[in-house]
């Protein structure tokens, strides 16, 4: 019944948004170039999907798949690494810092430049958007296990591997979907920004073809594609989460 409110007061509030939205272009005389309205931009939306909406929905979503996929799967190796060996931890934590607090956006006219206009650039900007964040949630959560989980495992004699799998991993999946969650939403941006910057498909070229060809309904209606979009990638993640820590809602 909770959620039916929610989602009831949720809907309600998007409609107050679009009333006011429609309204003030109606009653100022907005220029559609400038800020068209909601009938506008659904018509658009509609025009859209009647074209190539969606299969510049399917690339983009592909490379935010696969991209977010290696990343994560480098992160979670590399946080694993860097707490189990605090000697590696001395040698990279430096350069990891750097990599860290570098502008990703700053560097993907890089990734260009090196990659290409092709599918490797994209990736590999999502792929540093989403590995640092899950690196950090990693090693925070590997380190935060409790220490009488580790005696215990020793007085098990389980083995490394046991250990991980029975324990640390399990202990330490809170800390990493927190690392999942912002690095879905960091992929999502990471996508549209390759494509706005490179190459002819994905929602993030439609966005450029709409500003170069003054389409402000089409550029609103790939927007809100893209936020649907993320909305979608973020309720995933967080349905995982769920699923894998339901445990947590026990009392």
């Amino acid at each position: 019944m909770k959620g039916f409110w929610r989602v009831i007061e949720t809907t309600f509030a998007i409609a107050a948004i679009v009333v006011a939205w429609d309204l003030y272009t109606r009653i100022y005389d907005v220029p559609e170039f400038l800020l068209p309205s909601p009938i506008s931009v659904w018509n658009a939306l509609l025009e859209a999907a009647k074209g190539q909406l969606f299969s510049h929905l399917i690339y983009t979503v592909t490379i935010l798949v696969s991209g977010y996929a290696v990343g994560v799967l480098l992160g979670i190796a590399s946080g694993l690494l860097l707490a189990k060996s605090a000697r590696v931890e001395r040698w990279l934590s430096g350069p990891i810092l750097f990599l860290q607090t570098a502008p990703k956006i700053a560097l993907a006219p890089l990734f260009v430049i090196w990659f290409g206009l092709g599918v490797t650039s994209k990736l590999i900007l999502i792929v540093s958007l989403v590995f640092f964040p899950v690196l950090i949630a990693t090693l925070i959560g590997i380190r935060s296990v409790d220490r009488r989980l580790h005696d215990l495992a020793q007085v098990l004699h389980l083995s490394l591997w046991q250990r991980f799998q029975r324990i640390e991993f399990p202990s330490a999946l809170p800390e990493i979907f927190i690392g999942l969650r912002v690095g879905a939403v960091q992929a999502v941006v990471g996508a549209i920004l390759a494509e706005w910057m490179a190459g002819k498909q994905g929602l993030g070229y439609l966005m450029t073809f709409a500003t170069a060809t003054y389409k402000t309904p089409l550029l609103f209606a790939a927007v809100i594609v893209t936020a649907l979009l993320g909305i979608a990638v973020y309720q995933i993640i967080e349905l995982l989460e769920r699923r894998f820590l339901s445990w947590r809602d026990q009392p």
